[in-house]
């Protein structure tokens, strides 16, 4: 088991969801967090939930912007004196449509938020660290970066990106002293969905309505507690969710027969 007391960790997407989850709970264990996110409304709203406000820095980041991307850890080790590693837990899903329905704009707005922020961020970040001492990448990764999803393609594909990178990166990385980990996080219940709509969405999106309510989901903080657990035990892929352990091991044992059960279920749930 590792021990993060005292270590400073920067948290994507702390805003809300897993992200501010992440940000709670690792202070709760003595962690300084450098929380960022896109959006300084719901941002300062997880600094006012925190156990010991000073151990958080909050800071307005556009994890696409490569950019101001380069420069943010440098920014957090000049303002902590230290840094010690990144959760890269911002990211979007996709207008649920189908391929050929789905805009560039999206297509980019998708690959740029969920793949290259967090290649950006993690090479910035492993230019900054600690090498003296014990440090951690954990990046998110989705169920739906291993098992497809119909009208979640573009999503799907870039969250694979970052499963495949991570499990590298993990392989490059033995015989140091930075842990790697790659997560895969099930149906969770947070607000992802209306928060990647380009414009606001004039229906409830269909994974809150109808037969979608029935599928159970597993709650930021329970998401949250799993990954930090999965951290301080230093493991490389870490699970969240009975459905992703299930649908992981579907996969594996049946990958066609889990696509043709996984397209049932969404035109099910979409209807």
């Amino acid at each position: 088991m590792f021990d993060l007391k005292d270590k400073v960790l920067i948290v994507t997407g702390a805003g809300s969801g897993i992200g501010r989850e992440l940000t709670l709970q690792l202070v709760q264990k003595g962690v300084k967090v450098a929380a960022c996110d896109i959006n300084a409304e719901t941002l300062a709203g997880t600094k006012t939930l925190v156990s010991n406000p000073e151990l958080v820095k909050t800071y307005v980041l556009d994890v696409a912007d490569a950019a101001k991307v380069a420069e943010f850890p440098k920014m957090v080790k000049a303002d902590f004196g230290n840094l010690h590693g990144i959760i890269n837990n911002a990211g979007i899903i996709q207008p649920f449509v189908k391929f050929m329905e789905l805009s560039e704009k999206s297509i980019d707005r998708v690959m740029n938020i969920n793949f290259y922020g967090v290649l950006n961020l993690t090479r910035a970040v492993l230019q900054e660290v600690d090498a003296t001492t014990d440090t951690f990448v954990a990046n998110i990764s989705s169920m739906g970066g291993f098992l497809p999803v119909p009208g979640q393609g573009i999503y799907g594909a870039s969250k694979a990106a970052v499963k495949l990178f991570t499990e590298a990166l993990y392989a490059e990385m033995m015989g140091t002293l930075v842990h790697v980990s790659v997560v895969f996080p099930g149906a969770i219940a947070t607000n992802i969905s209306t928060n990647s709509m380009e414009e606001k969405p004039k229906e409830t999106p269909p994974a809150q309505t109808g037969s979608a309510a029935k599928y159970k989901t597993t709650s930021a903080e329970d998401a949250a507690a799993i990954i930090i657990k999965g951290i301080e035990k230093g493991k490389l892929k870490i699970f969240v969710g009975s459905d992703s352990k299930m649908m992981d091991k579907l996969y594996r044992l049946m990958p066609v027969k889990s696509i043709n059960m996984m397209a049932k279920m969404i035109n099910k749930m979409t209807k």
